[in-house]
């Protein structure tokens, strides 16, 4: 794929979308790093559902370190993992309070060292939180950059490598949300929905088709 067809393919997504954002709700970047830490392996829909409730009792590290592991667990449970989730989430708020004053770092190396938190989360945070020009690569990301050949991979890494260096600046900032919401909503893994996509034009799978249901 070139340069010019990467551009109208980002050009067609921001003009369908110019001001995108996580589907996770959140009021602070406290609650973006725990909901960004729940939602590994499970839906945005479950994890909004799960701290909708949390954050009505406990929205900060303070508040969700004095519920204890039994008692976090009492409000995530429906999201998978919860029992390896609550465990780094309560340690995770030890180290916020103890290490940085009950605040969210700001960079990658403090982030990546709390429990729970590895490289997609960290930049999921900062690119949401602190407007960081970081591609947090998920398995939509993964899948499009491969099938449409917008960033071909072998692995995660080599993935958002890639997309980092073919993206142009001015579209870098949401390039990440843009492409998570094309992948789950119209590039879907099964049976993509060519007939409703923006990109069908740009786009280089082999196996485009448009489906008339679309």
């Amino acid at each position: 794929m070139n340069k010019a067809k990467r551009y109208q393919i980002l050009a067609k997504l921001r003009a369908a979308n110019p001001t995108p954002t996580t589907e996770l709700r959140y009021q602070s970047t406290f609650e973006l790093l725990i909901a960004v830490i729940l939602s590994a392996q499970s839906t945005d829909v479950g994890v909004n559902k799960a701290t909708e409730k949390l954050y009505a009792v406990a929205n900060t590290p303070e508040a969700i370190l004095a519920l204890g592991e039994a008692g976090l667990k009492q409000y995530i449970k429906t999201i998978g993992l919860f029992n390896g989730k609550a465990s780094n989430i309560i340690k995770t708020c030890r180290m916020l309070i103890e290490q940085h004053g009950s605040v969210v770092p700001d960079n990658r190396q403090d982030l990546e060292a709390l429990p729970g938190v590895g490289r997609k989360t960290a930049n999921v945070v900062l690119n949401t939180a602190f407007g960081e020009p970081t591609m947090a690569v998920d398995t939509h990301i993964f899948r499009l950059g491969n099938r449409i050949n917008f960033a071909p991979g072998k692995t995660v890494l080599e993935v958002e490598k890639k997309l980092l260096k073919v993206i142009p600046d001015e579209f870098i900032r949401d390039a990440h949300h843009w492409l998570i919401l094309h992948g789950r909503y119209v590039c879907i893994a099964r049976k993509p929905r060519c007939g409703a996509c923006v990109i069908y034009d740009e786009c280089e799978y082999k196996q485009k088709q448009i489906d008339l249901e679309d």
